[in-house]
């Protein structure tokens, strides 16, 4: 499983990418934080299902239904990702 808390945004980015690219058949190097999932990556509602499922199955978090709707970029999934690791206050 892969400890998210020990990883830095930068690793976590790559991490993200790598993942998008493996899943999708993408090519790595044209991906940015800035990257749109529907727009740029032609990813579907299925496959974004897809990608929450296999990012649990990962990391072992959860994205919230709410979080997970707001999610439009990879850097928004870095974010998101990000938001999972830090403790509820």
């Amino acid at each position: 499983m892969i400890e998210l808390s020990e990883m830095s945004r930068a690793e976590l980015q790559a991490w993200v990418i790598g993942l998008l690219a493996e899943m999708f058949e993408l090519d790595a190097a044209e991906l940015t934080a800035e990257s749109n999932l529907y727009a740029d990556l032609d990813i579907d509602s299925i496959d974004a299902v897809d990608l929450a499922v296999k990012l649990k199955q990962l990391t072992g978090k959860r994205l919230q239904p709410e979080v997970f709707k707001t999610i439009r970029t990879i850097g928004d999934v870095v974010d998101a990702l990000s938001g999972v690791t830090e403790p509820a206050l």
